[in-house]
């Protein structure tokens, strides 16, 4: 029960996180079940078969919240799919004990990129309404969604990281708009993914607890979120999913190349807490 409770909670939290910055649900929820001793496939197919449902509900309440640009959206959501479809394909016929460290690797990159996206890059709030976009930018999105879909499917996360912030920089959507596109497209991506992933690894080798709790946690966040994306300081919940993040997966690599646990290092793990909750301070007193 205590397990049911903690795998509710993990996707609670992701999906805090992920409505309310338009990332880290994948990340967040991937780094914890490794560190859980998943393998990168199941952890990945665990992952996206919780956030079908939870990205549909996170999708309708960012709809109603007014947050999602349908032009955005149908660029990305077909080459989304195709890449989260080949990526689980790949990452199904890759062993375990080789893949899980490199998984890491990418998962550690992305955290450091959470970090440095919302606490040193100011967004501007505003919306530039003459903007036209160049036929350049309308082609950059099918390469876009494709390589995010991929990376979403072989590192369980990625979709959001690598979208969010592309989308942020269009002058043509507000902050909200771009974090509630990329949720409202992402339940295409992760039904794509899981078909993949039930293709190639079967339907027997998903965990349907961990699943059903994660879907929970997720379905009860979701439209808390939509609404607090308007409200919160997106460097605040950017740096506690960064760090999250980058302490898990340092874990995980010091484990697989060194044999080292870093927990158990506190010469080690106290200093990144304390960096962390520096970081954490930052965020909130930052003014934009």
């Amino acid at each position: 029960m205590k397990k049911i409770v903690m795998l509710a909670l993990i996707g609670l939290m992701a999906q805090l996180i992920d409505g309310s910055l338009g990332m880290a649900y994948g990340v967040t929820s991937t780094t914890l079940l490794l560190v859980a001793g998943f393998t990168p496939a199941l952890a990945s197919a665990s992952v996206h078969l919780s956030e079908v449902v939870t990205s549909a509900v996170s999708g309708y309440s960012h709809l109603k919240f007014g947050n999602v640009d349908i032009k955005t959206v149908k660029k990305l959501v077909i080459p989304g799919a195709i890449g989260a479809f080949l990526g689980a394909a790949f990452l199904s016929f890759i062993p375990s004990t080789f893949i899980k460290p490199y998984i890491s690797l990418f998962l550690l990159g992305l955290g450091f990129y959470v970090l440095f996206r919302f606490l040193l890059i100011r967004v501007n709030a505003e919306v530039e309404t003459d903007f036209t976009e160049s036929s350049a930018k309308k082609r950059m999105y099918r390469p876009l969604g494709l390589i995010a879909g991929f990376m979403d499917a072989t590192g369980g996360g990625g979709w959001g990281p690598i979208t969010t912030p592309i989308l942020l920089t269009q002058k043509n959507l507000t902050p909200s708009k771009a974090i509630g596109s990329v949720n409202f497209s992402e339940f295409a991506v992760s039904l794509s993914a899981s078909i993949g992933f039930f293709l190639f690894i079967g339907w027997e080798t998903v965990l349907w607890q961990v699943v059903v709790a994660m879907m929970l946690g997720g379905i009860i966040a979701a439209p808390f979120a939509a609404w607090l994306v308007q409200k919160l300081k997106p460097a605040l919940l950017g740096v506690v999913a960064g760090g999250l993040i980058i302490i898990t997966n340092l874990r995980t690599i010091f484990n697989e190349f060194f044999s080292i646990d870093l927990f158990t290092e506190t010469s080690a793990v106290v200093p990144l807490l304390l960096l962390w909750s520096v970081l954490i301070v930052i965020a909130v007193r930052k003014k934009a």
